[in-house]
């Protein structure tokens, strides 16, 4: 795993740092991962400031779990309000969840006209797998080579950025994320292209086409926004070949783009969206948006229940993040302040050569290391000295891509502009030391 703490190296960690990592381990297991040198140890959120046990703030600028910023108030007591008066299955009746449907429909074209909750993002993407199946009649699946889209068994073998251990399916065909700093101008139609001969040599084989899948700002793969638009013509290569086109919106929706969607930047109507982590700002509420008729197959034949899905805590924590969004005017701010970090980003790059890249829509954010600007070979060991730096500078970010030299840029949404000048100073500080 990118980033990833070795316990082998434990022995390094002060007292109680290496104490909880072995109880950890005999408590957890072995699959379990934690990010860092020295694994951070929060006990407290506020905003964008991540607190440790000592008592030390520390920038966020990495987790669109709570996407809106830790412990947000009018989140804390939404669900702290309808815990108080009722928690139950989702086979009741119940308003609270009717609202929320309304609410978060009216935020996405009109041809989207179906809700559906579960709890997590893995069980989104799984759930729109099962409904694009009936309504195509095939199985094959298109994703990017470095794509992380779930931890089911049917969502882990099509995200390639598990690793070697975990196997693709046969039914799943991968093609080169979209990389303009390495593609050039000719990348949006050679992604087209990928993705129709996808699907060609699946049919080849026997696997008619089910869907294309891909996270719309392609994070896992290393951050890849640009050209607004590129992603129409590979939704339209999907469809073409009898797929739906699903937009996972579990890590660039809800504002993270500075739009409330990250499909909307390419002029695209998806068949199918899934949405996670950021929807209930660390409560775990998840679910899909779709076009009606993709549903009359699947729910005519299939009943479908969540025992948490949708129940009236995850919905009253929904409606809670829906209602901050605009009345906080978040995507705005993740405009603002994202373009603020993107010119400054690339202003460092010209302080910096160790910056091959500067990359990013919102505040979701990539800036890739390179070793050589010319050869553009990843600079994948001074990108992890980079992030530990920054740690140490209690600044918190990861890494992605397919060299694991792009730095992971991702803080909740209300950073401010002075939030936004502390990273900057603190990554030009590293970079200088480095």
């Amino acid at each position: 795993m990118i980033n990833a703490f070795d316990p082998g190296r434990a022995e390094g960690l002060g007292a109680r740092e290496r104490a909880m990592v072995e109880r950890r381990q005999r408590l957890l297991g072995p699959a379990y991962r934690l990010f860092y040198e020295r694994p951070f140890h929060a006990v407290r959120g506020e905003g964008a400031w991540l607190f440790d046990a000592e008592g030390e703030r520390y920038l966020d600028c990495y987790n669109n779990v709570a996407s809106l910023g830790h412990a947000h108030p009018v989140v804390v007591e939404a669900i702290a309000r309808q815990a108080g008066l009722l928690n139950t299955h989702t086979r009741y009746l119940h308003e609270t969840v009717l609202d929320y449907a309304e609410a978060l429909l009216a935020t996405f074209p009109a041809s989207l006209g179906h809700v559906m909750f579960t709890c997590t993002g893995s069980e989104a993407n799984d759930l729109a797998l099962r409904i694009a199946r009936a309504a195509t009649g095939g199985e094959g699946i298109v994703v990017t080579s470095l794509a992380y889209h779930g931890v089911t068994s049917a969502l882990a073998e099509l995200s390639p950025s598990l690793g070697e251990g975990v196997p693709l399916g046969r039914h799943v065909a991968t093609v080169a994320p979209p990389d303009a700093y390495r593609g050039g101008p000719g990348m949006p139609a050679r992604f087209a292209a990928d993705v129709a001969a996808a699907f060609a040599g699946l049919a080849r084989h026997g696997i008619r086409p089910c869907a294309l899948l891909v996270d719309t700002m392609f994070t896992s793969d290393g951050v890849f926004p640009d050209p607004p638009g590129f992603l129409a013509a590979a939704a339209a290569a999907a469809r073409a070949a009898g797929a739906l086109f699903i937009a996972d919106e579990v890590q660039p929706g809800f504002g993270r783009t500075g739009t409330m969607w990250g499909f909307e930047r390419h002029g695209v109507e998806p068949d199918i969206v899934t949405m996670g982590k950021p929807m209930g700002n660390g409560h775990p509420v998840a679910g899909l948006a779709i076009r009606p008729s993709l549903l009359e197959r699947f729910g005519g034949r299939v009943r479908y229940f969540n025992t948490f899905g949708g129940n009236p805590v995850s919905a009253a924590a929904g409606l809670a993040v829906l209602r901050v969004l605009r009345e906080e005017g978040l995507p705005a701010n993740a405009a603002v302040v994202g373009a603020q970090l993107l010119a400054g980003l690339r202003g460092l790059a010209g302080r910096h050569a160790v910056i091959g890249d500067v990359r990013g829509a919102g505040l979701s954010i990539g800036v890739e290391l390179v070793r050589d600007r010319s050869t553009r070979e990843p600079a994948t060991a001074e990108t992890a000295r980079v992030v530990n730096a920054l740690r140490e500078r209690r600044v918190l970010i990861s890494a992605s891509g397919p060299g694991a030299n792009t730095l992971k840029i991702r803080p909740p949404l209300c950073l401010s502009r002075e939030q936004a000048d502390l990273f900057l100073a603190a990554l030009d500080g590293v970079l200088a030391e480095a």
